[in-house]
């Protein structure tokens, strides 16, 4: 595995020399290496005005291979935020009957109520591979939709192993975090390896961690980056976000930005299950260098991410559900599964 990361880090430095118009072209074409899209897909992109130019990118590419394409925009199903699946977009899809499908569009309060009854739709209803795409920027497509997806892929799947068994995990980092997570031997390890071929598949890109719902997480989180709306309002955070948590739940949020703290409080708590952890994860894209302020990359970085809200019971077993779904992320991670070192300070020590 070291050489594998050591081989990550090379192309990351080989991406460097590459003009960014180059590099937008290859992280709209890996797009397309994860979805594995060829000449016989009927492909679906939902975006939004302000992502229409990463949209036609990928759309270009997946014309270029023969592919049939359909772009259609949020803002023609009604005003946004969105906070509910429209009829028409339902209809859209069905008539479409898509193999391959993307979401390309920005992160607005609230629209995660529309987007999570969309995930199972997709891949458990109409059986696509589906490439989620919510909050891409510039900045993604040229820094993580670049990464060498075969590496990502083997790197994935090396963690998984490594913890789909796990009873407890322990986690500390230098900034204060302290938590330590148990798990539920029905609830199941997800790898997020960017290699969607199969019908019914999906993963968020850009691409590479392993997830599951823990049963219990205990301790402390020193987040520096939040998921959902938050991610693309506040990016990397001025003042850390110090979350306490007990049996699984928040008990205390602070930080000395006391705004964001009420804000992200009142928030995690307006809905049945909102302050639960619902994620636990481990970032597995070694390419990436560090925060960037956008939660769909970052929690990619390797290291540690927590979700409160909704597990996606459909994917990993877990018996509970919520209507919220928010990450936060600590930064140069210890990692310790059942007292077994995998990481020291953000960086794979297998």
């Amino acid at each position: 595995m070291g050489d594998k990361i050591e081989q990550s880090y090379k192309q990351q430095r080989e991406l460097e020399s590459l003009t960014f118009e180059e590099r937008m072209q290859r992280g709209a074409e890996n797009a397309l290496v994860c979805m594995g899209v060829t000449a016989s897909d009927r492909v679906f992109i939902l975006t939004d005005f302000a992502r229409q130019h990463i949209a036609q990118r990928v759309a270009s590419a997946a014309l270029a291979r023969h592919a049939d394409v359909t772009i259609r925009f949020l803002e023609h199903y009604g005003e946004r935020p969105l906070t509910f699946f429209p009829d028409e977009l339902r209809k859209d899809y069905v008539q479409s009957r898509p193999t391959v499908s993307y979401y390309i569009a920005t992160a607005q309060p609230g629209e995660i109520a529309f987007r999570i009854p969309l995930l199972p739709f997709l891949v458990n209803e109409l059986k696509v591979r589906h490439g989620h795409m919510i909050g891409i920027d510039d900045t993604l497509m040229v820094e993580g939709m670049c990464a060498d997806y075969d590496e990502v892929y083997t790197i994935t799947h090396r963690i998984y192993e490594l913890v789909r068994h796990a009873k407890k995990i322990h986690v500390t980092s230098e900034k204060g975090s302290d938590v330590t997570a148990t798990f539920h031997p029905d609830w199941k390890w997800i790898p997020c390896h960017g290699r969607y071929h199969e019908q019914g598949k999906w993963g968020n890109l850009p691409e590479g961690e392993v997830y599951t719902a823990p049963a219990t997480v205990d301790g402390v989180l020193v987040c520096e980056v939040l998921g959902d709306f938050f991610s693309e309002k506040y990016g990397v955070l001025k003042q850390p976000l110090v979350i306490k948590v007990k049996d699984g739940y928040i008990t205390e949020i602070s930080s000395e930005d006391t705004a964001l703290a009420q804000e992200v409080r009142d928030y995690l708590f307006s809905v049945p299950n909102g302050n639960r952890a619902g994620e636990f994860a481990i970032g597995t894209l070694t390419s990436l260098k560090g925060l960037v302020g956008n939660l769909l990359q970052d929690e990619k970085l390797p290291g540690l991410h927590v979700a409160f809200g909704n597990p996606y019971p459909e994917f990993t077993g877990a018996n509970w559900n919520a209507t919220i779904h928010v990450d936060v992320i600590p930064t140069n991670c210890t990692i310790e599964v059942d007292d077994q070192v995998i990481m020291r300070d953000g960086k794979f020590v297998l």
